[in-house]
């Protein structure tokens, strides 16, 4: 019994793999861009995004956010600008969590809509999500 579920289980394995490689996704192959301000239109922070699809699924996804008021990018050291705000800085990590979660999680689940925003980290979904959408519109879904 123990031989036959060992077979049975590579077979499957074997199945899915053959699957998944054969099985194109939906977009077009390609390196896509996004830049956007989402509904942020009088800040200087744009979201920017780079997601590159292969075999029709989005392989990788680069997502960054630049503040051009004072030309630098958000990364984890940028609350040093809210010193002595501890909501600020509180709400900067809490965003700089999006920033790595969100690309993580847009690749496995290979849609925009299925990727929730983080609590606390709206404001780095929102450039994320709309960054990816303008991304997106020239990856054109496969007919």
């Amino acid at each position: 019994m123990k031989h036959y579920f060992l077979k049975s289980s590579a077979l499957l394995l074997t199945g899915l793999l053959v699957f998944s490689c054969s099985n194109p996704g939906p977009y077009v192959d390609g390196t896509y861009f996004g830049l956007s301000k989402s509904v942020y239109k009088s800040e200087s922070f744009y979201g920017k995004v780079i997601v590159v699809v292969k075999n029709g699924h989005i392989f990788n996804v680069d997502f960054k956010i630049m503040d051009l008021g004072k030309n630098e990018l958000f990364d984890d050291k940028y609350e040093r600008h809210y010193a002595g705000n501890q909501t600020y800085i509180d709400q900067c990590r809490n965003d700089w969590k999006g920033v790595l979660f969100y690309p993580v999680k847009l690749k496995e689940r290979q849609q925009i809509e299925r990727v929730d925003a983080v609590s606390g980290a709206t404001w780095s979904y929102n450039l994320f999500a709309s960054s990816v959408k303008e991304a997106m519109k020239s990856a054109s879904v496969k007919k």
